[in-house]
């Protein structure tokens, strides 16, 4: 049995920037740091924080007066923001430097008097929050569906704005028929969108190519793990998101001699390397080593907020 690794895979440098704030906070401040949703969505991770003193909550009422709070990598709306100072929180802002670009570009858009639409996942933190960054009404289009339902004047002055975990290949067909629709659209440059998010994709499906089998580490939240198991079936390969190595099935490993692993941008390594180590286990035949695809280098990094950086 042979197999093969995606590269790049695993932690962007938003995700290990969010994680570093947190870790640094409790190192500043002690235990309890609270922070306000997941993050990251991995379980994985969220459970380690957990375990060193990190608290999270779900709203802000959750979070005493006067304590430490972190917003996560997804962001959060104004109105968080506002609540929390209300309340006398030290806050510690952990939205990851895409998606903050992604709430500057809404605004400006909003400002310059454009209905904006936002593209991206009901309910997912971080369209929640961007959507909550403007003063002004923001429609959610999640597929073209959505676009032909909009009840908007096909002369109407409009921008789009994409959730950072899609990729231009995930967006493609709903900004075609944005076009299509309403001539008077404007949207990001095209190197707006999350370098993170193109690699993982242009990499599993490099990935598929050459494999019986694709296994996504990630947990079932993530948007971008569930995104890179859609683009390995999407490929034409049984393809299955997995959260660790006890969620292996041994019978998707009867007839895939060749199994491909990657990870979503919140997946630590560790987890990558128990998947593999359990495929060795299931597998009635000895693994072959393990092979890693050339691939796109990161060396991406983001600067701490200054309350934590270093002296």
């Amino acid at each position: 049995m042979q197999v093969i690794l995606a590269q790049p895979r695993g932690f962007c440098a938003g995700v290990t920037r969010a994680i570093d704030i947190v870790e640094r906070a409790l190192a500043r401040h002690g235990a309890p740091v609270h922070v306000f949703h997941e993050i990251v969505h991995n379980q994985w991770v969220v459970d380690d924080l957990r375990s060193r003193g990190a608290v999270f909550v779900q709203a802000l009422d959750a979070v005493p007066d006067h304590a430490v709070v972190v917003f996560s990598a997804h962001g959060v709306s104004r109105q968080v923001m506002n609540q929390a100072q209300a309340r006398g929180l030290r806050t510690i802002d952990a939205t990851c430097p895409l998606v903050s670009k992604v709430h500057q570009q809404a605004q400006r858009f909003v400002r310059q008097g454009r209905t904006l639409l936002m593209i991206g996942h009901a309910g997912h933190e971080e369209v929640v929050g961007t959507m909550g960054q403007v003063d002004a009404p923001v429609h959610l289009v999640s597929s073209i569906d959505d676009v032909q339902a909009l009840a908007l004047p096909v002369d109407a002055a409009l921008a789009y704005v994409t959730q950072t975990t899609l990729s231009l290949d995930d967006t493609r067909a709903i900004i075609g028929a944005l076009l299509a629709r309403f001539p008077d659209i404007v949207g990001p440059e095209v190197d707006g969108i999350c370098y993170a998010t193109q690699n993982r994709q242009v990499a599993v499906r490099a990935l598929a190519a050459q494999v019986d089998l694709v296994l996504v580490v990630g947990a079932r939240n993530s948007s971008n793990s569930n995104r890179l198991r859609e683009v390995a079936a999407r490929a034409g390969v049984p393809a299955y998101l997995v959260q660790d190595e006890h969620e292996i099935d041994p019978a998707w490993l009867r007839t895939a001699p060749r199994v491909g692993v990657t990870s979503g941008a919140s997946t630590p390594e560790l987890l990558v390397q128990r998947v593999v180590a359990a495929l060795g286990v299931l597998h009635p035949d000895p693994l072959t080593p393990v092979v890693q695809l050339p691939g796109v280098r990161e060396d991406v990094s983001f600067r701490l907020p200054a309350e934590l950086a270093l002296p």
